[in-house]
């Protein structure tokens, strides 16, 4: 049994709470076994503290959408013969396909080990995981992160589409642990045939598998799912193969068709959501559906941004992700909350981006019994931020905006930079 600690700091700062000045936590085998103030918690239990003045205890961040698998992504870029130089994301994804083509399955393993390094020196401890081999799940569940693995699925012909889904849903099946627990991935609207929805709505239910679906991401999505016409049509599915799938128009939106076939539920997460018109957003409101943000990627690949002003007028449940170090610069949420505090002024506060990052997150990720927030009975997942100044006026503004972190603790364990 491991020995009882205390950390405290000049403020321990929980998602949709005040900040609590001079507050500590009691850690107990990895768990937070109580929460107060320091006075309080010393004077209770008979337990070493290390205390951290002048600096916040936060949860560990829930970064609710990566491809950690990418992470080596601008150095496979670099070595490959493909001209790289995207315009448009139908561009991008060409790319990106032809990049990964020249892969093996020996350059994923140090790309997803450097994706776990970086989300934790970082202060994200738990993920939502876009998993497309699952010969590589145990590199996750090894390693000190929490969260949800969703295992990919997507395909237009039913004899692979089929295989896919079944090695998808086994490894889910199979899978997992008490930390990291496991789900599916329909890629998006415009990589599966429609045909093929329902079948994944069965095998979500079935299974009791949450999904993680990628959505109105890009106007190229929009109008193909809309009428089959724009340059994933042109370029994008005679490039892989699959002209002949182009088939009858849906007349409707990625939403609408995700809708008519049951994958929009309170255990689906969003992903992107920028195309979305107030009828969809009102579908995604009705579902229960959460969103996950990722507004770095979406301006990288200059694909708009997300009509959060109207997600949060509906109450829709966000989250944020970084997606991947395909489409992005950092796997920080830090990074990723202050170009959301930056671009999104009028419409998020520093209280919003803290709900996102950690409880948001783990209530997207079905995770929130365990992640999330510094409560007894949760995982004692946390950070200590330095640079927060002595004041406590504006203490979560100063935070938010302009802390470092100093510390990272995963399970109660100190992480030191090893994976």
């Amino acid at each position: 049994m491991s020995e009882d600690l205390i950390y405290a700091a000049s403020w321990l700062i929980n998602p949709d709470a005040p900040p609590a000045a001079g507050g500590a936590l009691l850690v107990r085998n990895g768990i937070v076994a109580a929460t107060g103030p320091l006075d309080v918690l010393r004077s209770t239990y008979s337990a070493p503290v290390l205390e951290y003045p002048g600096c916040v205890l936060l949860p560990g961040f829930v970064n609710a959408h990566t491809h950690l698998e990418l992470t080596h992504f601008s150095s496979w870029r670099l070595r490959s013969s493909v001209d790289y130089n995207p315009r448009r994301f139908t561009d991008w994804i060409i790319q990106l396909v032809k990049i990964s083509r020249g892969l093996t399955a020996a350059d994923y393993p140090p790309s997803v080990r450097e994706g776990v390094r970086m989300c934790l020196e970082s202060g994200t401890t738990a993920i939502g995981e876009i998993v497309t081999n699952p010969a590589i799940a145990e590199l996750y569940y090894a390693s000190p992160l929490a969260g949800r693995l969703y295992f990919e699925v997507l395909g237009q012909e039913t004899g692979h589409f089929a295989g896919k889904l079944a090695a998808a849903t086994a490894a889910a099946d199979q899978g997992g642990t008490e930390a990291m627990l496991t789900g599916l991935a329909p890629h998006s609207p415009y990589t599966i045939a429609h045909e093929h929805l329902a079948t994944i709505r069965d095998a979500s239910a079935s299974h009791a598998l949450p999904l993680s679906i990628h959505l109105s991401e890009s106007r190229s999505e929009a109008d193909f799912v809309f009428d089959g016409t724009g340059d994933l049509a042109t370029e994008f599915y005679p490039f892989v193969g699959w002209e002949r799938f182009i088939g009858r128009p849906s007349r409707c939106s990625s939403t609408e068709l995700l809708d008519r076939n049951g994958l929009l539920t309170p255990t689906t997460t969003a992903v992107h959501c920028v195309h979305v018109s107030v009828a969809d957003a009102r579908i995604i409101k009705s579902r229960g559906t959460h969103i996950a943000l990722c507004p770095r990627s979406n301006e990288l690949l200059d694909v708009g941004r997300a009509p959060v002003a109207l997600f949060k007028k509906l109450g829709i449940p966000l989250a944020l992700g970084t997606d991947s170090l395909a489409s992005n610069n950092s796997l920080s949420l830090w990074d990723e909350l202050r170009f959301a505090l930056e671009i999104f002024p009028h419409d998020l506060s520093v209280q919003d981006v803290l709900h996102m990052v950690t409880s948001g997150g783990a209530e997207a990720l079905g995770i929130s019994a365990a992640c999330g927030s510094l409560e007894a009975g949760k995982r004692a997942d946390f950070q200590v931020i330095g640079n927060c100044g002595g004041s406590a006026e504006n203490v979560l503004e100063r935070v938010m905006r302009e802390g470092s972190v100093q510390e990272v603790f995963v399970g109660g364990e100190h992480y030191a930079g090893n994976v």
